[in-house]
């Protein structure tokens, strides 16, 4: 197919079509017809015409933002020698690894022959024909104070730290910089986060400010089919799920003991070696199918506490729940669980019994309500004693459910999920070591 053909097919071509006649080019192709973003880039992947100053794109996991970024840059830089471009991130190491040297990073864009250089204790990245990007931490604002820039690409801006008001003040010094050039211009993508920042560039995207918004599902023809459907059942329909995926901003609820700013500041990897292992159970108020909340808490060797595993159980029988705390106590091998018994009394330590738990039960008695039992726990979080090691999408959105004063606006009919870390931390952090409790021997 000539290039002429190609460009024929693709005028009246849908995004997919387009996509599947992009996957179908030999390696060996057109160099610049394979390199043509405006070509291939889906049409919410392209800058929008117009005399705009700011283009958020504020989209879920996977909907392509980091790719519209670095090839917005490389437009910018490719058509203006004199560019001097401003790549930030919410740390060096992120925009060296995400917006430079990543998988859809400025050194993996374009002809081979027109790709830039890097120079990494520079922070510098250069083009053949002389434009220039430097890397810039908005951990750091005062580096973005002083420079000028004619373009800007911000990365995962709801990310950037908003200790101090640090994104705030990142922004606007960079924003006071931006003005090189007939047409000074800044790209912001983002996976959205109800942060100071985002609030403010919403509530000004009117005029100089254009928003894209969309979903991880928009982009499905590029990626695997395992990871739409593994993520969509990992999410469900939590709130969460709507703002990692859909691309909505989800709102704090005033007075939440938990914000979703506080959650995502909180979140690592994967947890490390832990010297102890807390199984929290808040079991279901009767047997007419309650909720009943199961949730692992570690404490790692740096005297932080780890969220590990929500192993919650929707409408189960006793029987049901029980086995899943005996599985679950086996799976993490752990030290003890806390299993609230103010509903169920004895049944609660029967069922128990019954399913072979291998390891001390405490039962506790709640003499408080579930906020007012949730607000030291809430504390440690605010003090960065909590790690959660994954993503809890049901738990995470209980937790923000409840509210400073007694009140739960979170899903579900009670906060099962919330309930069960509350007492898995509480006896992990809060209560001192050897202190007396009631045991169950089991």
């Amino acid at each position: 197919m000539t290039e002429t053909e190609l460009f024929a097919r693709y005028a009246g071509a849908s995004d997919a079509d387009r996509q599947r006649l992009f996957r179908g080019l030999p390696p060996s192709g057109p160099v610049e017809t394979r390199s043509n973003w405006r070509m291939w880039g889906r049409a919410e992947q392209i800058a929008p015409a117009g005399d705009w100053r700011t283009w958020l794109i504020m989209a879920g996991r996977g909907f392509g933002k980091t790719r519209a970024g670095a090839e917005w840059v490389r437009e910018m830089a490719e058509a203006c020698p004199d560019a001097r471009i401003a790549l930030v991130a919410a740390s060096l190491s992120e925009a060296r690894a995400v917006i430079v040297e990543g998988e859809s990073g400025l050194l993996s864009l374009g002809p081979v022959h027109r790709r830039p250089a890097f120079e990494p204790s520079l922070r510098r990245v250069t083009w053949p024909n002389g434009a220039q990007a430097t890397l810039y931490s908005a951990g750091e604002p005062d580096s973005l104070r002083g420079p000028q820039h004619s373009h800007a690409w911000c990365d995962e801006i709801a990310k950037w730290d908003n200790a101090g008001g640090r994104a705030i003040a990142a922004w606007d010094n960079l924003m006071l910089g931006l003005r090189l050039g007939a047409q000074p211009r800044i790209v912001a993508t983002t996976t959205p986060r109800a942060v100071p920042l985002m609030r403010r560039l919403l509530a000004e995207a009117e005029g100089d400010i254009i928003v894209t918004r969309g979903r991880t599902e928009d982009n499905a023809h590029n990626l695997p089919l395992r990871f739409v459907r593994d993520v969509r059942r990992s999410f469900g329909r939590s709130l969460l799920g709507r703002q990692e995926l859909d691309g909505e901003m989800v709102e704090d609820l005033p007075g939440a003991l938990w914000t979703r700013a506080m959650l995502e500041d909180c979140r690592e990897d994967g947890p490390p070696n832990m010297t102890r292992v807390v199984i929290g159970v808040d079991p279901p108020a009767s047997g007419r199918g309650d909720a009943c909340g199961i949730v692992v808490v570690g404490l790692g060797a740096d005297g932080l506490a780890r969220v590990v595993h929500d192993g919650s159980l929707v409408k189960p029988s006793p029987e049901r729940w029980a086995r899943k705390v005996a599985r679950t106590s086996d799976l993490w091998n752990a030290d003890r669980v806390i299993a609230e018994a103010n509903q169920g009394g004895e049944m609660v330590g029967s069922v128990l019994r019954a399913s072979g738990i291998a390891m001390p039960v405490k039962l506790v008695h709640a003499s408080r309500g579930k906020v007012a039992r949730a607000e030291p726990v809430a504390a440690l979080y605010e003090a960065g004693r909590v790690r959660h090691a994954g993503i809890f999408p049901e738990l995470e959105d209980q937790l923000c459910g409840l509210i400073t004063g007694g009140g739960y606006e979170g899903p579900g009919r009670s906060p099962d999920r919330a309930d069960a870390l509350v007492w898995a931390l509480t006896e992990l952090m809060l209560l001192p070591r050897g202190a007396p409790s009631v045991r169950l021997a089991l």
